[in-house]
């Protein structure tokens, strides 16, 4: 592993150690040591340590309370639930924000998922998670809770495993696809249309990990 040095020393150790997980370098289970990465790069154990905490909360470690970190496991469970969640609160999110986008906030749409589909031909994943999650957030923003708005993020940010999983296993065509369908019930003001599509966007998800990735990745 190595560590960026445009980052400060948590955000590099994250980077690094969540790269390391998602190329299946650290598997499901591995025990991670924070004295050993603090000598390894030469560092305190702070910054480890905050590293370990930030991966923790976003799903890639279990912080074990006197026993150090270990690569989370994948659980089939944790995916159907996480997915079946998102796609009953996105669902309604998309119902909310029907009657409220903007032509341009839809256009911002449209341009967000055009630049996924370029980004994805040239495999640069990196972007392509970032993009589709600006897209969602254009319409979860447009309905206006804020609470649900407020949940959807934190449930993003614990099961952020599973979507950078996702994207970089190449397989966003079907998310593309699903997006100019989204983006078109918008645009007619359907908000039956908007709410189903958008909660089989989150179904497709949950499918693809659980059929073509999890195995894999044990």
């Amino acid at each position: 592993m190595k560590l960026n040095k445009n980052r400060t020393l948590r955000e590099s150790i994250a980077d690094a150690l969540r790269d390391s997980i998602m190329q299946g370098q650290l598997k499901p289970g591995v025990k991670i040591s924070e004295p050993a990465l603090a000598s390894q790069f030469g560092i305190s154990r702070t910054p480890v340590r905050e590293a370990f905490r930030q991966l923790d909360s976003e799903g890639f470690l279990q912080v074990l309370p006197r026993r150090g970190a270990r690569v989370a496991p994948l659980s089939e469970k944790d995916v159907r639930e996480f997915y079946e969640i998102k796609a009953e609160l996105e669902s309604y999110a998309a119902r909310l924000a029907t009657s409220r986008l903007t032509e341009k906030e839809i256009d911002r749409m449209e341009f967000l998922n055009n630049q996924m589909e370029t980004f994805h031909r040239e495999k640069d994943y990196k972007k392509v998670f970032n993009l589709h999650n600006e897209f969602h957030e254009v319409f979860i923003r447009a309905g206006g809770n804020e609470q649900l708005h407020h949940l959807l993020q934190m449930l993003a940010s614990k099961f952020q495993r599973f979507r950078i999983l996702l994207t970089i296993a190449g397989k966003s065509e079907g998310s593309i696809a699903q997006h100019r369908e989204i983006i078109e019930a918008f645009r007619s003001k359907n908000p039956d249309k908007a709410a189903r599509l958008v909660a089989e966007n989150a179904i497709f998800g949950k499918e693809v990990i659980i059929s073509e990735i999890l195995g894999e990745m044990q």
